[in-house]
């Protein structure tokens, strides 16, 4: 694990979710994620776990491939002995944004570069209302 691979890994992830529903959904996801990988989508949160669990999360949390939305990732951190890493995104719904959020993932991998533990760590401004299980964040 690099600071290259978890760029390209987020770079997949921003691609899987503008990915239309289906099979071709199915397997962008199976190249990101372990077959028993966790997704917790805020800290205290229940975690997702297993392919089928984080497709259905992600399907019932997008509004599509069609959904306007940007991201800025700056990977913060990389621990090669560990195969993880930290990512700090800035995530702009709409144009112009109607929402905007910040947020931290903290992801680790196995061998072969897929993610076996996912977490985020999403903040909203001051005075919005923000969700814990929106977005490509």
């Amino acid at each position: 694990m690099d600071r290259g691979l978890l760029t390209a890994w987020v770079a997949g992830y921003e691609r899987a979710w503008r990915t239309p529903d289906g099979p071709e959904l199915d397997r962008a996801l199976a190249r990101l994620f372990a077959p028993d990988a966790s997704y917790l989508t805020a800290p205290f949160e229940r975690p997702y776990v297993g392919l089928s669990a984080i497709g259905q999360m992600w399907r019932s949390n997008r509004q599509g491939p069609d959904e306007r939305f940007s991201i800025a990732p700056e990977v913060v951190a990389v621990d090669a002995d560990r195969r993880s890493g930290v990512v700090r995104l800035e995530v702009r719904y709409g144009e112009p944004p109607s929402q905007v959020y910040r947020n931290l993932w903290v992801v680790s991998f196995d061998a072969e570069g897929r993610c076996t533990a996912f977490e985020e760590w999403p903040f909203w401004p001051p005075g919005s209302q923000g969700s814990y299980a929106h977005g490509p964040g």
